[in-house]
């Protein structure tokens, strides 16, 4: 039996394994009116500056003054982001007081106070949760439940749980319901259920693929994952690229970073038609390395374990399409993800190696770990040459310089569009999935010069403008394009933020909705 046989069999074998253990345990988020429940456990917003007010002073009063006293005795002021869990208390199991600033409440205030709910619901083995907001916020039941949709997640697929404790150790943390109480009433479910969900579902789905293991998710099986999740999805059609098809396009660049590796790549394309009829979609592409070595030129083996989400960029973009179509948003798209695992082996690239593209120009590759832009640009021509985009958005995973430049805070935008970088600024902001903007300048192109082709893969600094720079050149000029550098945005190690815990973030997903919301809706 071949090597390759062999492999393909152990791997088969440990997804039939694990194919039926779910990700997560998930609360069911129900809605109802604003009221005091008689017992139980409680989530209450509390203001900075202004802490007696809302729900908390009805508990408040209800408890003959109990909250107030606590809240003075522990110092606690309703800075955003802080809590107070006090247990027992007024004759309720416990009540969370959740700060939430003295800012104007915004659907990213309201977001970031579900997303902390969330995140300790999930770690509580309390069978029902109620949240209580009596603002008349617009669609604020919506919001909050997005964010603890979102900040309740967590990837339990391949942990060993047990005991009896109360805690996230317990068999039950994470199970039951979450209830959002608030003067809409149950009527709040509608708007969740149709506009909000659908992001949040897809939000889920992009960070199980990125959390993944490499031996787990390669390029079939993320075509596989995908055809799954958009499957039934209205207006939804897939085309897949295989080797042989690809070598027919002259697709000379992704082949090149996949053909070290025993599992071929592959060019995933998804269009939604959810507007009129002709229109122009918008087009995202994402990087897709399902494990990165960085190939002949070897990463240092020290971090290496977490280039199994070097392909976040592809999951964001496949998780972008099913939330559009999932709420059936009236606009086009087309998603493309560049696949390949980047292997070193007698059959991979090599520095010095000259490669052909689809467009028919061609690179000196100068390192092997630059094989982001290597798949990308193969793709970015692809998705013009057949689909003709109206707007062309790259998202990557693509240098280490940035996460020096803007650490975690920030994604690095790089644009030749003053509008749609401002756009997407915009959309970052209401998202909370910030970007900063960078220079992309003519200048960068001068490190690329190769004396046998008609650029190289790198060699000029500053390597996150260079590598945008080269991505550009396989990009229409007049064509609207902007590329989104996410390296130090994929992964949280610890801490986490309220809609994001730590792992896996899919930043992009909700983004890319906003964007979508925000311009084209």
């Amino acid at each position: 039996m071949s090597r390759r046989r062999l492999a393909s069999l152990v791997s088969a074998a440990f997804l039939l394994a694990c194919a039926a253990l779910p990700a997560a345990a998930q609360r069911a988020i129900g809605f109802d009116a604003y009221a005091l429940p008689g017992s139980g456990t409680l989530a209450i917003p509390v203001r900075q500056d202004d802490v007696a007010s809302g729900a908390f002073a009805d508990l408040d009063a209800a408890a003959d003054g109990a909250l107030s006293r606590a809240v003075a005795a522990a110092g606690f002021k309703g800075r955003s982001g802080s809590k107070l869990d006090l247990p027992g208390i007024a004759g309720f199991d416990r009540v969370l007081l959740l700060g939430i600033g003295k800012d104007e409440v915004t659907p990213r205030v309201l977001e970031d106070f579900g997303g902390l709910v969330g995140q300790d619901a999930a770690r509580s083995a309390a069978p029902r949760i109620e949240v209580l907001w009596r603002g008349d916020e617009a669609n604020a039941a919506s919001h909050i439940a997005f964010g603890a949709a979102l900040g309740q997640y967590r990837f339990d697929k391949y942990r060993s749980r047990g005991g009896d404790g109360d805690d996230d150790e317990s068999p039950r943390a994470g199970q039951g319901d979450l209830v959002i109480r608030t003067p809409a009433g149950a009527a709040a479910a509608s708007g969740y259920e149709s506009q909000w969900k659908p992001v949040a579902e897809a939000v889920a789905f992009s960070r199980d693929l990125v959390t993944e293991p490499g031996n787990v998710v390669w390029p079939e099986v993320f075509v596989e994952r995908a055809r799954e999740a958009l499957a039934g999805l209205p207006n939804v059609s897939i085309e897949v690229l295989d080797v042989a098809q690809m070598e027919r396009l002259g697709m000379g660049s992704i082949l090149a970073v996949g053909q070290g590796s025993q599992r071929p790549p592959r060019m995933l394309v998804m269009r939604y038609d959810g507007g009129s009829a002709g229109e122009a979609p918008l087009a995202f592409v994402g990087k897709g390395i399902t494990f990165d070595t960085g190939g002949i030129s070897l990463k240092d083996g020290s971090g290496m374990w977490r280039m199994k989400y070097d392909m976040t960029g592809a999951a964001v973009v496949t998780g972008a399409i099913k939330a559009l179509a999932g709420r059936r948003a009236p606009v086009n798209a087309v998603a493309v993800a560049a696949l390949a695992e980047n292997m070193p082996s007698g059959t991979a690239s090599r520095p010095g190696d000259v490669v052909r593209t689809a467009s028919g120009k061609t690179f000196e590759i100068m390192s092997t770990d630059a094989e982001g832009r290597m798949v990308l640009v193969d793709a970015l021509w692809y998705v013009q040459d057949r689909h003709y985009p109206a707007v062309v958005i790259d998202i990557a995973t693509l240098t280490g310089s940035i996460v020096g430049a803007l650490g975690g805070d920030h994604a690095g935008l790089f644009s030749r569009d003053d509008g749609l970088a401002d756009q997407l600024l915009a959309a970052g902001e209401s998202s909370g999935e910030l970007l900063w903007r960078m220079p992309l300048l003519d200048s960068y192109g001068s490190g690329l010069k190769s004396p046998i082709a008609d650029i190289r893969n790198g060699g000029g600094r500053p390597g996150a403008g260079a590598g945008a720079y080269f991505l550009g050149e396989w990009v229409d000029k007049e064509r609207p394009w902007a590329h989104l550098d996410i390296a130090g945005m994929a992964w949280i190690e610890t801490g986490g933020k309220p809609t994001s815990p730590a792992g896996a973030t899919a930043f992009g997903v909700r983004l890319f909705d906003r964007y979508v919301r925000e311009n084209h809706e």
